[in-house]
C-alpha cells in the first residue's frame, strides 16, 4: 500500500488542481470526499483511480479494494484537498465519465437552464434521481456538475443517471422530433402545472435562479406552466420547485 506524506508530493499537487474546473477539464478527473460518495462512486465502476486515506481510516467493509488503488495520505494533505470543515478522512480521484451516447430519446427529461448555486443544481439532480427520470442535460452557463459543492448536494445521484451536457435549444429540437413534449417555466404567459395531465414522456426545462429561462427557450417549447404561490412568498427556491414538477409529471 502506497503512502505520500508531503503536500509538495507532485501527485497532491495535482490533485489539488481538481478543485477548479479548469483543472478538472485538463486531467479529465475530478475529486470527491467522504464515506458516501466513495462508497456510491466504487458502485458506479470504473471512475475510481485512487482511494485517498488517511491513517486509522477504514473503507467501508462492504467495498472490495485492490492495494494498489488505495493511498494512504497524511492528515494536513486531507486538509488541503478538502473543502468541508471535518473531513471523514477518505477521499478518490475519478475519472470523469464519458458523455452518454443517446441514440434514441425516449423517457422522461430534466433540462436545466443556467442554474448557478450549486447546492441547487446538486438538489435538482438529486431529485431527478429519486424521482425516476431518465436523464438530465445540462444547458451551457451552469455551474460545472463536478464541483464538490454540486457532488455533495447530490448525496452521489451523479453516479445513478446520466447527466448529459449541451445546446438546450439543439436538445430541445430532438426531444420535440422524438414526440416528447416540452414544457417551460415562467411565470409569463403559462399556465397552471395543474392543468396538464401527468405525462408518460416529458421535458420539463427549470431556468436560472434570478432570471429563469431564457426567452429563446420559451418560445420554443410545446407549453409554459407556474406553480401558484398561495402566500406571500416572492417565488419558490428552483430545486424545489423542480421537486414540485417532477413528481406531479410522473403521475
Amino acid at each position: 500500500m502506497k503512502r505520500i506524506d508531503s503536500v509538495k508530493n507532485e501527485h497532491v499537487k495535482r490533485w489539488k488542481k481538481l478543485k477548479t474546473k479548469k483543472g478538472r477539464e485538463t486531467t479529465g478527473r475530478f475529486l470527491i470526499e467522504g464515506y458516501h460518495l466513495v462508497e456510491e462512486a466504487i458502485k458506479a465502476q470504473k471512475l475510481v483511480e485512487y482511494i485517498l486515506l488517511t491513517e486509522g481510516a477504514n473503507p467501508p467493509a462492504t467495498l472490495s479494494l485492490q492495494n494498489e488503488d488505495v493511498i494512504i495520505v497524511s492528515d494536513q494533505i486531507m486538509k488541503e484537498l478538502s473543502e468541508t470543515e471535518t473531513p471523514q478522512g477518505i477521499a478518490a480521484v475519478c475519472v470523469l465519465p464519458s458523455e452518454p451516447d443517446v441514440e434514441r430519446l425516449e423517457g422522461q427529461f430534466l433540462l436545466i437552464d443556467r442554474v448557478q448555486d450549486p447546492g441547487n443544481l446538486g438538489t435538482m439532480i438529486r431529485t431527478a434521481d429519486a424521482a425516476g427520470m431518465t436523464g438530465v442535460i445540462l444547458g451551457e452557463g451552469s455551474v460545472d456538475v463536478f464541483n464538490s459543492k454540486v457532488i455533495r448536494a447530490s448525496q452521489g445521484s451523479i453516479f445513478h443517471l446520466p447527466v448529459m451536457k449541451g445546446n438546450l435549444q439543439e436538445w430541445v429540437l430532438r426531444l420535440k422530433h422524438a414526440m416528447i413534449p416540452v414544457f417551460g417555466t415562467s411565470l409569463q404567459g403559462a399556465s397552471s402545472y395543474t392543468a396538464i395531465e401527468p405525462q408518460a414522456q416529458f421535458a420539463i426545462i427549470m431556468g436560472n435562479e434570478g432570471e429563469g429561462m431564457s426567452a429563446s427557450l420559451l418560445e420554443m417549447t410545446d407549453q409554459n406552466i407556474y406553480i401558484p404561490i398561495h402566500g406571500k412568498a416572492e417565488s419558490l427556491n428552483v430545486a424545489v420547485a423542480t421537486g414540485i414538477l417532477l413528481y406531479y409529471f410522473k403521475g
